[in-house]
Order: structure tokens, then C-alpha cells, then sequence
């Protein structure tokens, strides 16, 4: 009989903590207990997370090479729990995603989690998508190597990719001013007429049904209602979704709409804990569209623009 696991535990909107923090998530593990602080109103509270009140471990990562590395996954699924992993796998542009280890690398790492967990606890985010000038050059974007990722994935078995378009951020435009300081070029991101979008949109889902992946919108709701239903192979996402963990893992996981989430964008994500902090545990892949806290962002706060 499956156990009755509520809690779904997200590792992390906030930062990637399989690549940066594995020792820290693994540490709190064994003490079975997080502290984890409100990032608006700075209240903490104590979580307790172990195996018999936890439903499933949804992680984010670019990149999950530290994390396999120690270890983490055998340890947490003799553990007994429940993975589910959001890897994100844009294309091979180091001026946008400059902290992240070679395409084939992360490619191999997919690899590996649909082969020892499953393919359906593995969603591939193409996310996300990028216009952008370089030094008011003409527009380039991040889509070159999206159709040689979805053949890889289809390889694996993976049938279900998340995208979404840049949404501005102060500062990533605070972020991307500095670095022109600096002599590194001067970035500015493009937002797509809403026709060209469309057009995107339904070129995107057009290509991955012949590799039988489906196309989820994350928090594109006008658009998705523009699109569909004649656009077939195109759905809302849930990142956390508590459903389709229940059909994975059986179980009893949370099912309530999280509504503290963008859902007035279109977000379908149901409740979880989150562990991960802005503050606490920057991120060090430096991607230059990032609404997180970055390592790069902490250096720009105490003057150092390199």
C-alpha cells in the first residue's frame, strides 16, 4: 500500500540548488529539518522533511553534475523518496547562460536521470526563449540548438518540454548596464510582437510532435489562449504538479492550486514548500536574464563589476 506523503518539496524557484548546494540540501536532509524564510517578510519558519511526510522532491537545475557527483540521488532514493527533476536546457550561448558546463554534458546528465528514475520524472525547460541586440546589432535569439536538444530528449524517452518568453526584470537591466561597463557587450532584450510570438509558438509545438514531446507554456496565458485549442500539441504547465506526481508515485500528494504562484498568468502549479533562498544562496550560473539573486548581481552590489 503507498504511504500518505502530503508535502511536496520544491528545491528551487529560487536558486539552482543541485548544482551550487548540494552539501547544504543533503546536510539538512539528515537533520531532516529546513529553515526556511519568507522572501517578502523575511519570517522563518521550520520545516520538517523526511520520507514519511514528504511526497516528492521536485528539483531545478541547468545543471545536475555536482549533485550526481555526491551522490545525492542514490542517497535520497534509498531514502525513500520520491524525484522529480525540472532540467533546463537552453541553447549553447555562454554570453547568456555563461556559468554552465558544454551543451553534450548536460545532455548526457538528461541522459542519465531519464534512464535511472524514468523519463516521465524528467521535464526539459526551454526557458526562457530570448530576442535580444548585441551592441544594437540586429536581433539574434537563444533557439539554435532548440531542435537538436528535442532530438536528444525524444532519444531519452522525455516527452514534455516548458517554455516560456523573457519577461523584463530592473534588474536584469541594472545587471546588463554594468557589464557594458565593464566593455563586455551592451545587451538589451527584444519582446516579440504577440503575432510573432504565435507564429513561434506554433512552429515549436509543430516540431516537437514529430518527436512525440509535448509543448507546455509556463505563465503565457494570453498566449496560450490565442493558441489553443487548434494548436493541438500545446498545453498549460504546472511545475510543481501534483497530479501527475500522484500518477508517477502513487501516494497522496498535495493537490490544491497554489495561488501564490502567477496563475493570473496562467501558472497550474499546486502547493509546495520551497527551500531555496534569494539571499542566502545566490546562484553562480550568471545567466544575464535571471529574475534570481546571482553571484554576479552580489558582485555588483559591493562595486565589483568583473
Amino acid at each position: 500500500m503507498d504511504k500518505i506523503r502530503a508535502d511536496i518539496i520544491s528545491a528551487s524557484r529560487r536558486t539552482d540548488i543541485p548544482a551550487w548546494y548540494t552539501p547544504w540540501f543533503m546536510e539538512h536532509i539528515r537533520q531532516k529539518n529546513f529553515v526556511v524564510t519568507n522572501p517578502f517578510n523575511r519570517k522563518a519558519r521550520q520545516v520538517a522533511v523526511h520520507a514519511e511526510n514528504t511526497h516528492s522532491i521536485v528539483f531545478w537545475s541547468k545543471n545536475f553534475g555536482p549533485f550526481l557527483d555526491y551522490g545525492a540521488h542514490t542517497i535520497l532514493a534509498d531514502m525513500g523518496f520520491n524525484l522529480f527533476f525540472n532540467f533546463t536546457i537552453n541553447s549553447r550561448s555562454d554570453l547568456l547562460e555563461p556559468g554552465l558546463p558544454d551543451l553534450g554534458t548536460r545532455l548526457d546528465q538528461a541522459k542519465f536521470l531519464a534512464h535511472r528514475f524514468g523519463p516521465q520524472t524528467v521535464a526539459w525547460r526551454f526557458d526562457p526563449v530570448c530576442f535580444y541586440t548585441k551592441d544594437d546589432l540586429p536581433i539574434e535569439n537563444n533557439l539554435d540548438d532548440f531542435m537538436y536538444i528535442a532530438h536528444a530528449m525524444a532519444g531519452f524517452g522525455i516527452t514534455t518540454c516548458v517554455t516560456s518568453f523573457y519577461d523584463a526584470y530592473r534588474k536584469v537591466t541594472t545587471r546588463t548596464r554594468h557589464l557594458a561597463k565593464t566593455g563586455k557587450p551592451f545587451i538589451r532584450f527584444i519582446e516579440p510582437g504577440f503575432e510573432d510570438k504565435k507564429h513561434l509558438i506554433r512552429k515549436m509545438a509543430a516540431r516537437l510532435a514529430e518527436k512525440q514531446i509535448q509543448l507546455h507554456l509556463c505563465c503565457e496565458a494570453d498566449l496560450y489562449q490565442a493558441l489553443a485549442p487548434a494548436c493541438t500539441n500545446l498545453f498549460e504547465n504546472a511545475c510543481i504538479n501534483g497530479p501527475l506526481l500522484k500518477k508517477i508515485f502513487g501516494g497522496d500528494p498535495e493537490m490544491r492550486r497554489d495561488f501564490g504562484q502567477r496563475t493570473k498568468k496562467g501558472c497550474r502549479c499546486t502547493i509546495a514548500t520551497d527551500i531555496g533562498s534569494y539571499q542566502d544562496h545566490p546562484c553562480h550560473h550568471n545567466c544575464l536574464f535571471c529574475y534570481a539573486n546571482t553571484g554576479r548581481d552580489t558582485r555588483i552590489r559591493h562595486g565589483d563589476f568583473q
